[in-house]
């Protein structure tokens, strides 16, 4: 990197694309309904707009480091910057959805290098004492993403269209190009070298993650392995992966460099990475959720409930990174871990009776937990990378995160829909063995009913059909309070593996 470029510019210049690309990640989501409504589309097709997109992006993100010495970094970033503007465009334009689904494969594939390769720029541009400041803005750009992305789809869909969710990228595409190629420059060891091209590499690797990424965006969906198409998928990717593993060992320039596992702190920091994935991702789904259905707030409101969390994050990334430079980063990714369960533990505690504070403030802690684990975690596992490989890790380490979300979102999914039927069971059981209590109930409501010029026989109905969807509304909260205590629990899990971790030098 030039050593006469400011290093505050180049942080400038590789967050423009960064935030774009973490934005488009979760933009779309609210606006499937419209966009369904427009392209006459149905719910399982309309879902693809954001399958296509996560399936590419998976592809591309571990074979980043690859791409980069290929084609040389600063060419392969403005390319891929300008592919992403250029993606957007064309899925904001899509006159049907097969072609919607094309461009946002291409839109997923651009943006897929978009993170690695600004985080290994970074990385590199600040000195081994600055780096856990450096990861810290990265951060806060990162967790800006996830928060403002369905608001500001929302609005935008509202107001304007659809369509122009995507177009808002244009003109931050095109300040992102000409920034980098003012600012970015290749040290030595990035520069274009001829390569032998690993064909089955890049087969097995596309082949293996996106049919993982069909498996835990539509299983669910499918029933799981009840299905022949989940089971195929399944099957696909297991053998695809397994081949891939044997031939990138195998072969002396691999598409992805996985000799960087035997870095046994390497190893260990994108593990955690992979469990905290898993957690932040299934938490920020289910915490809105809950809201819309069971409380009846609106997307807006829901927003607002897990904005100060985000808030309380960007604050608190500046103050570790700070800390970072005085004290070892595994104890701050302890406090980390432990502060994020508790906050999952304060969660399962959450009951139809709660009002607004009662969701805001354990979202906080939640938000306070995760600025305290994402910040030193990634400075302390990228921190014993060689430079020249810093493209290939930070490709894996991002991929594990994203893995993790899916999972995370696929698991509690699953979960909430299989609780909520044990529980309503168990309640419907204990309701009928106390008749009598359960007769009074629906006499009181009958009887209110009548009260306000319902004939009997219609009350008599509407009586059971309140008194079932209340049941049904308790049974879902004891399902969303069971999964928070697993995502807690999931977040101590982990705490062994930061033994493993190698204590950086990050002094001046």
């Amino acid at each position: 990197m030039s050593q006469n470029v400011n290093k505050w510019l180049i942080t400038l210049t590789v967050m423009l694309p960064t935030i774009m690309e973490i934005i488009d990640t979760s933009v779309a989501n609210v606006a499937l309904p419209h966009m369904q409504g427009s392209l006459n589309a149905g719910t399982d097709e309309v879902t693809w707009v954001l399958t296509s997109y996560l399936v590419s992006n998976a592809i591309v993100l571990p074979m980043t480091g690859w791409l980069a010495r290929l084609f040389g970094r600063k060419r392969f970033l403005i390319t891929c910057i300008t592919l992403f503007t250029l993606s957007s465009f064309l899925c904001g334009a899509s006159p049907n959805l097969a072609s919607l689904i094309f461009f946002r494969v291409l839109q997923g594939a651009a943006g897929g290098a978009l993170i690695p390769i600004s985080q290994a720029i970074m990385m590199e541009t600040f000195p081994p004492h600055q780096r856990g400041m450096a990861m810290a803005i990265f951060g806060i750009g990162a967790m800006f993403g996830p928060i403002i992305g369905p608001a500001l789809g929302g609005w935008i869909t509202d107001n304007m269209s659809w369509r122009w969710i995507f177009y808002v990228n244009i003109p931050i595409g095109i300040i992102a190009v000409i920034m980098a190629t003012a600012y970015i420059h290749d040290p030595s060891y990035m520069k274009r070298v001829r390569m032998k091209i690993d064909y089955w590499g890049l087969l097995l690797l596309s082949t293996s993650l996106g049919s993982l990424q069909v498996v835990l965006d539509k299983g669910q969906q499918e029933d799981w392995f009840n299905s022949p198409f989940i089971m195929s998928f399944t099957l696909i990717s297991v053998v695809s992966l397994l081949l891939m593993i044997w031939n990138e060992l195998r072969n002396p320039h691999p598409i992805v460099n996985l000799r960087l596992f035997k870095n046994v702190s390497y190893a260990a920091g994108i593990s955690i990475m992979f469990v905290v994935g898993f957690c932040l991702y299934s938490s920020i789904m289910l915490i809105p959720l809950m809201l819309q259905t069971l409380m009846g707030y609106s997307a807006t409101r829901a927003g607002m409930v897990l904005a100060p969390g985000g808030v309380a994050t960007l604050l608190t990334m500046p103050l570790v990174g700070a800390m970072l430079q005085k004290y070892d980063g595994r104890k701050i990714v302890f406090c980390g871990l432990t502060t994020g369960a508790a906050a999952m533990f304060i969660m399962r505690a959450f009951s139809l009776d709660a009002a607004y504070p009662d969701f805001v403030w354990p979202r906080v802690v939640l938000g306070i937990g995760l600025a305290m684990t994402f910040v030193p975690l990634t400075t302390i596992t990228l921190a014993t990378i060689p430079k020249e490989e810093m493209g290939n890790a930070t490709g894996i380490y991002n991929l594990m995160r994203n893995i993790g979300g899916s999972f995370g979102i696929a698991i509690a999914t699953t979960l909430l829909a299989r609780d909520s039927q044990f529980f309503q069971t168990e309640l419907l059981g204990r309701i009928n063995s106390i008749g009598t209590k359960y007769r009074l109930n629906i006499e009181q409501l009958k009887a209110a009913l009548i009260a306000r010029g319902i004939d009997p026989f219609t009350a008599e109905n509407q009586a059971l059909a309140m008194f079932y969807n209340n049941v049904r509304r308790h049974a879902a909260m004891l399902s969303y309070n069971h999964i928070f205590w697993y995502v807690g629990i999931a977040f101590l899990s982990i705490i062994p593996l930061l033994f493993l971790l190698k204590r950086p030098n990050l002094k001046p």
